[in-house]
């Protein structure tokens, strides 16, 4: 019935999507199955891409020639630049999006490319020639037969909903769980767990009074997450703000010992920092009231997504505490919020190409790995997607160091760390923010992109012209003098010192007091220099300029670093042989299989003693 195929993707959610595209994009011939053909890129929960870290990691996915950036910007309904107020390591995008247009754009760039086939049916075993997986089989019987597997599995594995007392089966709402591919993972001797995430209710919005709610505008001159594809935002949709109050958490509270959140019913693990509203009144219950976003979830559509209020109470309690909300008064609810459980695999039982390492050609990404977010989930499909390719072509894999992207942190942060939380990127994670800016994610991973075969020529091509330019427009400011005479009279003006000699705008800038925008007041032949250049160009060299000291001290720090990454493991090697070891070190090491020395200094519970005596054993 079906051909070979070089990658079969189970999934057709945001790790799904962007792993057919990486794989199909760079060539090979890719099955997309997925359970409902309606469904491919739903946004399950909020309407929304980007934010704190997650921004980064979009500009980044599109920076490789990932479709996700491209997809938000083509259904953004309003966009924003988070942490403004803060430098630009910082600086994080998010876009407010319609739901049924991101769908439908992700179905559209699947549907356009030839290499791409798709397949409803749910997956419900891995076919297998040993330790290799050579395909899938269906709940229809089909066998489909693939050199290579992904798998994005989402909340389906096993999925189990739960709304106060009631708890049925499924991977959300109104849709059936998957089974059988958690049993037989498990014959073959990987070791899962289960996680909980959950969702809040759908509200009317004609029944909400928006008069009376906090406003929250987009950016008056709002930019987009593609660095390639320009997309203009004439009008964008308001989100709004309001609270919970003590009268709220009374009437949450008396539906408490019907929560299975508080009855034990939900047996896994939910995100720390993402909690259910019951949660956060339980755990702050000092608190008077929580903030609430109130998202619309599209252009043309009166449903509001209540960002804040993720609930698995029961129905009735969440609608009668909704009504005590101010704008809420007269409110009608769509649908309840839920909880659902659902399995996952820790991450430690991968490889740093999202490989496993029970089973040759088997890749897992997104939620099956223990992360939260559309944009993790995003990131491991990109991931997961090119190193299925480069395995089947038997060319080197593809990896992202913690210094090369927020990616490459997430996939270090999995695989060594694991996780027992649903994981979720935060820039604090990363140690060299400074370098992994939102701002530069074209200028550090586009020629990586390309030179795999991802990223087209015509983006190459645009990030090159940009370092040039960028270059450039240094060069023209340290050409523009400027006389004392002339100038420091403006300086006073502005807060800044005089300067007591001719300067060139170039070390101008480098007081912290100062930026292009305030130099233009200084001297108006700066304006003039910076007509030839784009917003994103002025911002790079303004960036470069003013962080130059803290820039090449974290590359300093890089270079100290990374000196072990070099130092490789043989695959394959006993750690039993060092008695020398701890015990927990030993386990921990045997478990995760570190390809470097670098890698292994990063696996908890591997102390500096037992990475001296692993350094002067394979020295021997």
């Amino acid at each position: 019935m079906f051909p070979e195929y070089d990658v079969i993707v189970v999934g057709a959610g945001h790790a799904g999507c962007e792993a057919a595209h990486a794989a199909a994009a760079m060539g090979s011939k890719v099955m997309l199955v997925t359970m409902n053909m309606m469904t491919i890129a739903q946004m399950s929960c909020n309407p929304a891409m980007g934010g704190i870290a997650k921004g980064q990691i979009i500009r980044e996915i599109d920076a490789l020639g990932g479709m996700s950036g491209i997809v938000s910007d083509k259904s953004t309904i309003q966009f924003r630049m988070l942490n403004k107020s803060k430098g630009p390591a910082m600086w994080s995008p998010r876009s407010q999006n319609d739901r049924n247009l991101f769908s439908q754009y992700w179905r559209e760039a699947l549907e356009a490319n030839p290499n791409v086939d798709i397949w409803q049916d749910m997956v419900n075993a891995l076919l297998l020639d040993g330790n290799k997986v050579k395909g899938v089989k269906t709940n229809l019987g089909i066998e489909i037969i693939g050199k290579s597997v992904v798998l994005t599995n989402g909340t389906f594995l096993n999925g189990l909903i739960h709304i106060g007392e009631k708890r049925f089966g499924g991977g959300r709402t109104a849709e059936r769980a998957a089974t059988g591919i958690t049993e037989q993972l498990i014959q073959l001797g990987f070791e899962a767990g289960r996680m909980k995430t959950g969702t809040p209710p759908r509200l009317d919005g004609r029944s909400i009074n928006y008069a009376i709610l906090e406003e929250q505008k987009g950016d008056e001159d709002p930019e987009q997450f593609s660095f390639l594809q320009k997309t203009n935002l004439p009008t964008q949709r308001s989100c709004y703000i309001t609270y919970t109050n003590q009268k709220v958490h009374e009437i949450l509270e008396k539906g408490f010992d019907q929560s299975p959140l508080f009855t034990g019913r939900i047996k896994g693990i939910g995100p720390r920092y993402c909690p259910s509203i019951e949660d956060k009144i339980n755990r702050f219950a000092e608190r008077e009231r929580h903030q609430l976003f109130v998202e619309p979830e599209g252009w043309n559509t009166v449903e509001v997504y209540i960002n804040g209020f993720s609930t698995s109470l029961p129905e009735d309690v969440q609608f009668k505490a909704l009504k005590q909300i101010k704008g809420f008064e007269n409110i009608k609810m769509f649908r309840p919020g839920y909880a659902i459980e659902y399995d996952y695999f820790p991450p430690t039982q991968l490889q740093n190409t999202l490989e496993t390492q029970l089973i040759e050609h088997l890749y897992f990404a997104g939620q099956i790995n223990g992360t939260t977010g559309y944009e993790e989930a995003a990131s491991q499909g990109l991931i997961a997607g090119i190193n299925a390719v480069l395995k089947i072509r038997e060319a080197p894999p593809f990896t992202l160091k913690r210094s090369d992207a927020y990616i490459g942190v997430l996939i270090d942060d999995l695989i060594n760390k694991g996780t027992e939380e649903p994981y979720r990127m935060f820039t604090s994670r990363a140690e060299y923010r400074i370098l992994l800016r939102q701002d530069n994610a074209d200028l550090r991973l586009t020629k990586l992109g390309y030179e795999i075969g991802l990223a087209s020529k015509e983006r190459f091509d645009v990030v090159n012209q940009k370092i040039y330019n960028i270059n450039q427009l240094v060069e023209e400011l340290k050409k523009l003098k400027m006389n004392p005479a002339d100038i420091n009279d403006k300086l006073h003006e502005i807060g800044s010192s005089p300067v007591r000699e001719k300067i060139d705008t170039y070390q101008l800038l480098k007081r912290p007091e100062l930026n292009l925008e305030k130099l233009m007041k200084v001297n108006s032949q700066l304006e003039q220099t910076l007509k030839p250049f784009s917003r994103e160009e002025i911002e790079q060299a303004e960036i470069n300029t003013i962080y130059e000291s803290y820039i090449e001290k974290e590359r300093k720090l890089v270079e100290k670093v990374e000196h072990l990454e070099h130092f490789k493991i043989r695959e394959g090697f006993d750690y039993r042989q060092i008695k020398a070891l701890s015990i927990e070190a030993m386990e921990k090491l045997s478990k995760i299989r570190p390809a470097t020395i670098g890698q292994a200094t990063r696996i908890s519970g591997v102390s500096p003693a037992d990475i001296s005596v692993i350094m002067v054993y394979l020295g021997r």
